[in-house]
């Protein structure tokens, strides 16, 4: 049953079916029934690893590496077939415009698919020649080898993108998935359950099982002792949480977790370029991206012009129907999340921040007046002692904050619990490469932001993760390296 239905079941075993219970989709635009959910109970959890387990005991794991080349690229044509039903899916858990759906989360679904059918195919195991003082050698080669079951567990703020960033790689390595997509965000999950049917997927190679954290789905996965390895991309809380469940059983994980974003704009920086790049920093999918800037330090001979600048941004965006040619930017994900946000603006304003421009709810009239929308929102006045300075708001909100040095930019800019990215604003590239590799962070823009190649390592430090993803290094994470050493003849 697609996601376009009102009702979406699990996929296991290469069916569909009902979970212990149900529970609603709420749309984030207007309040409205999206879907009815049907939650998977413990017993429905375990089926769905034994499904991953009995693949690879079967055909999928003798896949060759060239097999399974052919079958991500059958996956990534599919899901260019299916273009417009997951287009239907993210907007209608999401709310985001449908542009953004359009250009981002489906174009780079399917380009997850390809990109790490092109890494698997074009990476060897490693080899070495050992040679003794006798004369004598040996050969040492790894044999890679899958995981096993992977439990992915993924976020409601880009579902099918960061879905299909974890299940691409895993399957190029030749592992089974469980996925437990976030509860905010059911639909793609079941959309993309059906890609894999379509393109010839193994029955049980790709499980889907829906449900909330504890109690539910996502702790059932974590603790169950059939799942070998757990990715998980979400809020740092959980993550921990999800690190003490699979503690016992010695399991790797990759955690990309929250963060607390910071942009240094320096007084000699295109002011066009860095306004606007903030603007999108800020503001892209109404704040909802791990990779969002929520502070902003700035040159003070430039402080003032670009405060008055990125006012002028946010107050030109517009809220609306997804659909509406003219919408810039969707709702929250949730009116539960929109307290949240509310709660740090108020926070903010307690503190003494003086708010440049949003601070508030919208009134949208009728027919949107029951969404989660918020106001773009930019204040000025507070520092890095502020508790909102400090914690993750993961809306489109962000302080802007003075500063008269290099070396004070780049202290601001570290003085976080968190490490995920960076950005900085100039025109003198030397010291951008300075800048930018002083910042404690997994990822470090100079002069643009989001712009990713697939190939380098994606991920943070501190309370931003654990591991990297991407290339290389999401193929080492889903996979298991057996070393085999063969003496050759020699004295």
């Amino acid at each position: 049953m697609g996601a376009s239905r009102s009702s979406l079941r699990n996929f296991v075993r290469g069916r569909f079916v009902e979970g212990i219970s149900t529970f609603e989709k709420v749309s984030p635009v207007d309040g409205s029934v999206v879907a009815v959910v049907h939650e998977a109970g413990s017993g429905l959890v375990d089926a769905a690893v034994r499904a991953g387990r009995e693949a690879l005991e079967g055909s999928w794991g003798r896949t060759t590496v060239a097999e399974r080349v052919r079958l991500l690229r059958r996956v990534a044509d599919t899901v260019e077939a299916r273009f417009d039903d997951l287009v239907r899916a993210e907007v209608a858990d999401t709310g985001k415009p449908v542009r953004l759906a359009r250009e981002l989360d489906v174009t780079r679904a399917a380009m997850n698919f390809r990109s790490f059918a092109d890494m698997v195919a074009c990476t060897g195991p490693e080899a070495f020649v050992t040679e003794f003082g006798n004369g004598g050698r040996a050969l040492n080669y790894t044999v890679p080898k899958p995981l096993g079951v992977v439990g992915v567990i993924v976020p409601w703020n880009l579902p099918l993108l960061l879905l299909t960033w974890k299940v691409a790689p895993a399957l190029a390595c030749g592992n089974a998935v469980v996925v437990k997509p976030s509860e905010e965000t059911p639909s793609s999950a079941v959309v993309l359950a059906e890609v894999m049917a379509e393109a010839g997927v193994p029955d049980g190679v790709f499980n889907v099982v829906h449900g909330f954290g504890a109690g539910s789905a996502g702790e059932f996965l974590t603790t169950h002792p059939g799942v070998d390895a757990i990715t998980f991309t979400g809020e740092s809380r959980t993550g921990s949480t999800i690190m003490r469940a699979v503690a016992d059983h010695v399991r790797p994980v990759s955690f990309e977790l929250g963060g607390k974003n910071a942009a240094v704009v320096f007084a000699d920086a295109d002011l066009d370029r860095a306004v606007e790049g903030l603007s999108r920093s800020i503001f892209t999918n109404t704040g909802q991206v791990c990779l969002c800037t929520e502070r902003v330090y700035v040159e003070r001979p430039v402080f003032d012009e670009v405060v008055s600048r990125l006012r002028e941004k946010a107050a030109s965006l517009r809220m609306g129907s997804p659909y509406a040619a003219g919408t810039t930017t969707g709702p929250l994900i949730s009116l539960g999340h929109r307290a949240k946000v509310v709660s740090f603006l108020e926070r903010a304003v307690q503190e003494g921040a003086d708010v440049v421009v949003g601070g508030g709810i919208p009134d949208l009239g009728p027919g949107l007046d029951g969404g989660a929308w918020i106001e773009p929102t930019l204040w000025t006045g507070l520092d890095n002692s502020s508790r909102v300075m400090r914690e993750e708001v993961f809306g489109p909100v962000a302080g802007l904050v003075p500063f008269d040095s290099e070396p004070e930019a780049v202290s601001l800019a570290n003085d976080t619990e968190y490490g995920l990215a960076a950005v900085v604003w100039t025109s003198d590239l030397e010291r951008g490469h300075r800048v930018a590799q002083q910042m404690r962070v997994g990822m470090s823009w100079v002069n643009d932001w989001y712009l990713r190649d697939l190939r380098s390592p994606f991920g943070g430090t501190g309370l931003s993760g654990i591991g990297r993803e991407g290339g290389r290094h999401s193929l080492d994470f889903y996979s298991e390296p057996t070393n085999v050493c063969v003496r050759l003849a020699g004295p």
